[in-house]
């Protein structure tokens, strides 16, 4: 039996390595790798082209500009406020993520806080790789066909967010875009 090389609704499993264009290491997915469904928009479209057609134990290297990886930086998506509008300011610390900047209209973004000083605190929607060239060393450790019988309940979770699409905030609640004076409610810490 011919080995499996992989194309749309692979279900593919590669190991991971993540650089700046320095060679500093970034991130990594585990020794066993992650798995994804090939030909979902799962990960960026540039690495997913990159591993169309290989195999088991096939290697890539993907070299990634800011604008195939998370974007440029947007300076209009920083954001300095009053501490105290976002909540007790014991607790507002760099790391924070809230779902909105008081007093503006929800667009859908999160913002991490990035900087407390002051009685003020910096809120950036930029993802924190945004302006970064990137370069990702893969190797392919497991291809199976699925003729996308497991595209049925997958979603992007098993897929590390520095991969492309797992931490693109998509808000499919509230479509309201009145200003919101009241605190957002933290929503994670990274």
């Amino acid at each position: 039996m011919p080995e499996l090389t992989i194309n749309k609704d692979s279900l593919v499993t590669i190991r991971v390595r993540m650089s700046d264009l320095q060679g500093n290491l970034l991130e990594e997915t585990p020794e066993e790798g992650v798995a994804y469904l090939h030909g979902h928009a799962d990960i960026f479209p540039k690495i997913e082209a990159a591993l169309e057609g290989l195999k088991k134990g096939d290697k890539a290297s993907v070299r990634l500009e800011p604008e195939d990886a998370f974007g440029e930086f947007d300076p209009d998506a920083v954001f300095v406020t009053d501490v105290e509008k976002l909540g007790d300011p014991e607790t507002i610390v760099p790391g924070l993520v809230f779902d909105h900047v008081p007093g503006e209209a929800n667009d859908g973004r999160h913002y991490r806080v990035t900087d407390v000083a002051d009685g003020k605190a910096v809120l950036d929607a930029n993802h924190p790789l945004a302006g970064w060239g990137l370069a990702f060393d893969i190797t392919v450790l497991n291809v199976e066909d699925t003729d996308g019988k497991e595209a049925v309940g997958m979603d992007d979770t098993v897929v590390p967010s520095f991969l492309g699409f797992a931490d693109k905030i998509i808000d499919e609640g509230d479509d309201e875009d009145d200003a919101s004076e009241e605190s957002p409610e933290p929503v994670t810490r990274h």
